[in-house]
C-alpha cells in the first residue's frame, strides 16, 4: 500500500512539472535558450 501512495505522489510531482514547464514555454522562456537562435527574438 504505501509504494502505491508513494507512486501516486511522484506521478503527481512529474505532472505539475510538466505543466509548469508548458506554462514556461507558452510565455516564451525555456531552459534549452541559449539566445543563439537568428529568427527567435527572444534575446532582444
Amino acid at each position: 500500500m504505501g509504494t502505491w501512495i508513494v507512486g501516486i505522489i511522484l506521478l503527481a510531482v512529474v505532472v505539475l512539472i510538466i505543466c509548469a514547464m508548458v506554462r514556461d514555454k507558452k510565455k516564451g522562456k525555456s531552459i534549452q535558450c541559449g539566445c543563439d537562435c537568428k529568427n527567435c527574438g527572444g534575446c532582444h
